[in-house]
């Protein structure tokens, strides 16, 4: 299973948010749209970083509540860990879980093309056993 199949499977949907916009429209956003991550992008296909909850929570923890009313490039990672296309489902797990990543942006000829998170592979790698499960008791039953 390739990390295409679960991109293929939620879509190629990605919210971005610019670097210079504040923490507060950041909070909006991922309130807006139910999601745990941004990727920061300046014409939303490079990637320029990544943002977070973790990183809000972090530096609201440092910084106190003038956080909110900087920029996100304050706060964001810039060393952004990306991956192809043709990763294969369990590579990327690995590497989530080692860096202890949530999402990682799925990149194809330098662009932005998707965003994979660690709930997605859960999800698919549930509905693959559910579906082995399933195969294996229509066999035991015929």
């Amino acid at each position: 299973m390739r990390i295409s199949d679960v991109v293929r499977r939620k879509g190629d949907q990605v919210v971005t948010v610019r670097p210079d916009e504040s923490v507060e429209r950041l909070l909006e956003l991922l309130h807006e749209h139910r999601i745990g991550a941004l990727v920061v992008s300046e014409d939303g296909g490079r990637i320029d970083g990544i943002v977070s909850e973790r990183d809000i929570v972090r530096h609201l923890h440092s910084d106190g509540a003038a956080v909110l009313i900087g920029p996100i490039s304050a706060i964001m990672t810039a060393d952004v860990t990306t991956c192809d296309p043709d990763v294969a489902l369990e590579e990327l797990a690995r590497t989530m879980t080692e860096k202890r990543i949530r999402h990682v942006p799925v990149v194809v000829d330098g662009r932005l093309h998707g965003i994979v998170s660690i709930g997605d592979i859960v999800k698919h790698r549930i509905d693959e056993l559910q579906a082995e499960r399933d195969q294996l008791v229509g066999y035991i039953q015929q």
